[in-house]
């Protein structure tokens, strides 16, 4: 399981001359002041997003997790977990994205299996990740769960029916194939871009549709 945590800026203080000073001395309000007025204009810092990153697979969900950076992707299990400010054990139920007191802007499950939809949608809370979209859910926090299986069985879209009714977005991975995809790092940029549209976040990675071209 991965948590990507990141904090917010917080701009450094302004310094201000000390009162009483030799001639032409300014008060620390006026200094301060007068400093704001020089100083260079930038526009403000936007804070940076702070949302859960899980990843499940079938049986055995670290082999799983292995098994698909190893086989499907270049990376290995290390430069996954660098990408993450904070990560924890799927068993630590203890971990602070546990509890609903500890802010986060949403979670996302990707891919999520059927095991994992399972648990999400029954409520049975047996590790990390099924607690902690279990949070989302009661606190009215964005839950977007990747499901990638097919075909479908009437079981699969039923829990995906009744999460859907209880607030998380279903998010099949579907290849966008209007834009042309020359590789399929194209298709995985447009649904990787597709799923964070859904938490304000512009990878700028991909093409979006703007109609037939004429």
């Amino acid at each position: 399981m991965l948590s990507m945590l990141s904090g917010t800026h917080t701009p450094q203080s302004v310094g201000t001359s000390p009162a009483g000073s030799q001639t032409g001395a300014s008060t620390p309000a006026e200094t301060h002041l007068e400093q704001i007025q020089h100083a260079p204009t930038h526009p403000p810092t936007k804070p940076r997003k702070r949302i859960v990153v899980a990843m499940t697979g079938a049986t055995g969900a670290i082999l799983g997790i292995k098994a698909t950076i190893k086989y499907e992707t270049d990376y290995h299990p290390s430069n996954v977990r660098a990408l993450a400010d904070h990560i924890h054990n799927i068993n630590d139920m203890a971990a602070p994205i546990s509890s609903g007191s500890f802010k986060t802007d949403g979670m996302i499950v990707v891919p999520c299996s059927m095991k994992t939809l399972a648990a999400i949608h029954s409520g049975f809370c047996d590790d990390l990740i099924s607690r902690t979209a279990d949070v989302m859910l009661k606190e009215r926090r964005k839950l977007v769960l990747v499901a990638r299986e097919t075909p479908l069985s009437d079981i699969h879209l039923r829990n995906m029916l009744e999460i859907t009714r209880s607030g998380a977005i279903i998010f099949p991975p579907v290849p966008a194939y209007y834009i042309r995809a020359a590789s399929v790092d194209d298709l995985v940029d447009q649904s990787v871009g597709r799923m964070l549209d859904l938490f304000e976040l512009d990878t700028g990675d991909f093409a979006r549709w703007e109609g037939w071209e004429k």
